[in-house]
């Protein structure tokens, strides 16, 4: 169970990289000039967000309150 659970930490910080990285490139556009190309860089990630299936009910259990 502990190994589940460091994997997906893992592979959350591996997005987490990704998106900082893609934000970095983004600003590095922005401030050479290049409105568009950065533009552009952030659809894509936004895009890339959007897809992703967010409505994934908990993982874990929820407690039943019986009357």
């Amino acid at each position: 169970m502990a190994d589940s659970s460091l994997k997906k930490r893992e592979v959350t910080m591996k997005r987490l990289a990704k998106k900082v990285e893609k934000m970095m490139m983004a600003i590095t556009f922005a401030e050479a000039g290049e409105h568009d190309t950065a533009r552009k860089i952030m659809e894509e990630e936004e895009k890339r967000h959007d897809k992703r299936d967010t409505t994934r009910p908990s993982a874990r259990p929820q407690p039943r309150i019986r009357a």
